[in-house]
């Protein structure tokens, strides 16, 4: 039996996935997460894509009023199986071309099954904790995933971002504006150690 509370969400994405909308008008990125114990790990994924022009969609009716958005869920592979494969299921069909998925634990299952559910759309693991890792990237030949480091939400949803930038210019140059500006800070910061000295630098941070 799946409680209402679930319910209503598996028919919101099933009515999304049967709407006939503009793949301008949709999500291209999907977030999802174990629990909301793991928001504070996944919140680099957020951070990384408002950084970069994203804006999150919180109403499928009334998305945000630009080209790129993304959605945020907690799915439990564990206690809620029936809203992760509905959340599989439908995210080609809801216009999603990537999902970055994170869980903890030693059984973390939710990047693994949601990477095999939604196949072929590439799916990003995001291990919350070290003793997540091997779970994550422990997929079988023919199964495939992509994962990054433990809590390493920031360059996962940077990943995702390159795989969207193949076929939009737009992002492929915000992508490359991001790390030129890294470039720059570094430039910067070493420059300044250089001219005033290791103990003058570290006396300027503390």
């Amino acid at each position: 039996m799946t409680v209402p509370e679930i319910q209503s969400l598996i028919d919101e994405l099933e009515a999304q996935a049967e709407n006939d909308r503009a793949p301008e008008s949709t999500p291209e990125i999907g977030i999802v997460m174990g629990s909301d114990s793991d928001l504070d790990a996944m919140h680099g994924a957020y951070e990384a894509l408002t950084e970069l022009g994203f804006e999150e969609c919180t109403d499928y009716g009334a998305p945000p009023d630009i080209r790129f958005t993304f959605e945020t869920y907690v799915v439990s592979a564990h206690r809620t199986p029936q809203l992760m494969y509905a959340y599989g299921e439908t995210a080609r069909d809801r216009g999603l071309d990537v999902i970055i998925a994170g869980a903890g634990g030693k059984s973390a299952d939710l990047p693994n099954m949601t990477a095999s559910i939604a196949y072929p759309l590439p799916v990003i693991g995001v291990p919350v904790q070290e003793k997540s890792v091997d779970s994550v990237l422990g997929m079988p030949t023919g199964a495939p995933i992509t994962a990054v480091d433990a809590g390493k939400s920031f360059n996962a949803a940077l990943s995702a971002v390159q795989v969207l930038a193949r076929k939009h210019e737009q992002l492929e140059q915000r992508l490359t504006d991001y790390h030129t500006g890294l470039q720059s800070d570094v430039g910067t910061v070493s420059r300044e150690l250089h001219e005033c000295g290791t103990a003058a630098f570290r006396d300027e941070r503390e």
